[in-house]
């Protein structure tokens, strides 16, 4: 199993989870009003004056087939809307219950 976080301005929301279902992906746990800045391009998302923007992140846990196909779907979101910021993370679930 592995664990996918993406982490997207909150304006994308509607888009990452259309993502995960055309992708068949249930289950997932979205937190909502996250901080952050990205490393390489756009604006901070801080809830701030200067910074308004906010993101939001989503975690799923899916099979080793599974993996790809979210990813391609990240990356298809972020060419169509680079500016607003989205990233996707992959790591190893060791055990779950």
């Amino acid at each position: 199993m592995k664990a996918i976080f993406i982490v997207f301005n909150q304006a994308l929301t509607e888009n990452v989870i259309k993502m995960l279902d055309r992708n068949n992906i249930r289950g997932f746990s979205q937190w909502d009003d996250v901080k952050g800045r990205g490393t390489e391009k756009g604006e901070p998302h801080m809830g701030t004056h200067t910074w308004p923007a906010l993101n939001s992140a989503v975690m799923t846990i899916v099979e080793v087939s599974e993996v790809e196909k979210v990813l391609n779907g990240v990356r298809e979101i972020n060419e169509k809307a680079e500016k607003q910021g989205i990233r996707a993370f992959v790591w190893n679930v060791e055990s779950m219950v």
